[in-house]
């Protein structure tokens, strides 16, 4: 496995937002994590990522544990997150937002990086001059994915791509989305549109009030029928 979390637990004061949560994704997976508001998706996301620190378990990014690691050397090590409402650098232009995503790379090997991805999203090369903040929100969301792919992770964290967005919009991020698994990109995706998370997600975790409650292939919590009246209305 490329990504192990066992038994983490994370606490906001008194409060437990995790409890016993294990969770795993393999290389070239794409694994979803789906729940409610407040069931504690982000902070699982955020202890990933060395955001948050855990209380309590192990997480372990190839073979090494990094439970104690920092955030900025989680990115070194290859893990990176697509933070919820895309928070791009709003008055900074759409390249030097992109260009801050590669800060731990090579500056050669950003350029390339840089070349290939505004190939990939034409919209941000048209724009590239612009101010990130004159972007609307589907262009921002690819934006900041983009950004993140500036660093070549091993591993892309993403939360709530689809937040905010038009249906239009979610269909095109979601397109991107599963052309970077086809591409080979390794995807732990958070996102509260439990359907098309588990339509495209090879396995999924279910996430209630801090505890893993289901898992399986994404087909087979959408025939679940607690996962269809819970999250599916259905």
């Amino acid at each position: 496995m490329l990504l192990e979390v066992e038994s983490l637990s994370c606490h906001y004061g008194r409060i437990q937002a995790l409890r016993d949560v294990s969770v795993s994704v393999d290389e070239g997976e794409l694994v979803a994590l789906v729940g409610a508001n407040g069931a504690g998706k982000t902070t699982l996301l955020n202890a990933i990522s060395g955001i948050e620190k855990a209380t309590a378990g192990v997480v372990r990014f190839a073979g090494r544990d990094i439970t104690g690691a920092t955030a900025h050397s989680r990115v070194r090590h290859g893990i990176v997150q697509v933070p919820e409402g895309r928070q791009v650098f709003g008055p900074m232009s759409v390249e030097d937002n992109l260009t801050l995503g590669a800060y731990t790379r090579a500056k050669e090997e950003a350029g390339e990086t840089l070349e290939h991805l505004l190939e990939l999203f034409p919209m941000l090369r048209d724009k590239r001059h612009e101010p990130a903040g004159n972007l609307s929100g589907g262009q921002q969301q690819m934006l900041a994915m983009s950004r993140a792919l500036m660093a070549k992770p091993k591993i892309l964290l993403l939360d709530e791509p689809s937040m905010g967005l038009a249906p239009k919009l979610v269909d095109a991020v979601f397109a991107i989305v599963e052309r970077l698994r086809a591409d080979g990109v390794t995807i732990f995706l958070v996102e509260q549109n439990a359907y098309l998370a588990l339509s495209i997600a090879e396995r999924a975790y279910v996430l209630e009030a801090g505890e893993v409650v289901l898992e399986g292939s994404g087909q087979e919590l959408i025939d679940n029928e607690r996962v269809k009246q819970a999250y599916l209305g259905l």
